[in-house]
């Protein structure tokens, strides 16, 4: 940055560095005295070091040095795509209108969905629903409530349902082109209304809410299939943020090391990869995207002695990846172990792949 040394003080260190001060404790545990290695904003690797607080320093609260967390922080890593894609959020955040989020499985719909609201200004909850993992016959019920007695079965008080539980918030529902069409019609009386009809009720009960919705699907050609319907298409889709999926995105690198430290500060640990295992991290497809990345990282944690993750600490689908391994006929990966010297292991580190993922396409190329 340019800047003395003595610039530096009083600047909070996630202006320099791609690091909080809430992770400082955290990267130094085991070796306070130790460097550690720290990436800068500008893409230099600088080492760090801890110095003991002076005796006798007192921390004095500032109103003026408070900081107030970014919902849209951990949506992007540098990636040019979802650097938009959070400024356009955040501009749409405290306007109330519809926003329909389109996205892969795991690419993060809900977490953009609770960082609008939490941008937004509802002063109610985020209530979350996933209109594909309900099952249809319940879905009613659960969507809107019923009234007492209101079925077999049914609790003679009654029960809340998931619209009226947003009340004043913002509801969210996912895979919403998953929802039945007779459902999609009261879904829009909800809309134009402002109140909802719990399930044997004759009266309808006023409801003020936020409708954010998602889906993988495409819900254009579902409705060009006459599977959803169009009004209901048209009040959902005051504008779309579409996500990208992990596998188009720039910032892999940055989301590995940012999803290692936030695991190692739930674990109370610092984690790092070593090379072979990075390179089974980028070369991977992640059709799961996200979500996939996250959980095979917390796999690895939890299997890593000493805090170092290796390819065999990855989960089998990242050891056995056919895109880390050469596509050349079994002659070709056969003359490869040759050069070195018929080495699996050596073969496994010039590929940066675990070796049981060479002895797997060696029996498979017989």
């Amino acid at each position: 940055q340019g800047l003395v040394t003595r610039r530096f003080i009083g600047q909070p260190i996630d202006r320099f560095f791609d690091i909080e001060l809430d992770d400082l404790p955290l990267l130094m545990r085991g070796q306070p005295n130790g460097d550690r290695l720290l990436k800068a904003k500008s893409g230099l690797a600088v080492f760090a070091s801890a110095i003991a607080p002076a005796s006798g320093f007192r921390r004095v609260p500032s109103a003026d040095v408070a900081k107030v967390r970014n919902p849209f922080k951990d949506l992007s890593f540098g990636d040019p795509a979802m650097e938009r894609l959070q400024a356009r959020a955040a501009k749409l955040a405290g306007r109330g209108i519809p926003i329909l989020i389109q996205g892969e499985t795991g690419s993060g719909k809900e977490y953009l969905a609770r960082a609008i609201h939490d941008n937004g200004d509802a002063a109610g909850k985020f209530v979350a629903v996933n209109c594909a993992a309900i099952p249809e016959q319940l879905m009613e019920s659960e969507l809107f409530g019923y009234a007492p007695g209101a079925f077999t079965g049914a609790n003679q008080k009654g029960k809340r349902g998931l619209i009226e539980e947003a009340d004043g918030g913002t509801l969210f529902l996912d895979e919403i082109g998953d929802m039945p069409l007779a459902l999609q019609s009261r879904l829009l009386r909800v809309l134009s209304e402002n109140e909802v009809l719990p399930v044997g009720a004759l009266k309808a009960r006023p409801v003020h809410l936020r409708l954010l919705s998602a889906s993988h699907r495409d819900l254009a050609e579902l409705v060009a299939l006459g599977q959803f319907r169009q009004d209901l298409y048209y009040r959902l889709n005051a504008v779309t943020l579409a996500l990208p999926p992990l596998r188009a995105r720039r910032d892999l690198p940055s989301m590995i090391d940012h999803l290692l430290l936030r695991i190692g500060r739930d674990n109370g640990h610092f984690y790092r990869l070593d090379a072979s295992a990075r390179a089974a991290l980028l070369h991977h497809g992640w059709p799961g995207n996200i979500r996939e990345l996250s959980n095979a990282l917390r796999v690895a944690a939890a299997l890593s002695e000493s805090g170092v993750i290796t390819m065999e600490c990855l989960p089998d689908a990242l050891c056995d990846d056919g895109s880390l391994l050469p596509a050349e006929p079994a002659g070709d990966l056969r003359k490869a172990l040759d050069e070195c010297g018929n080495n699996v292991s050596a073969l496994a580190r010039k590929l940066g792949v675990n070796r049981s993922t060479i002895h797997r396409r060696l029996k498979r190329l017989n």
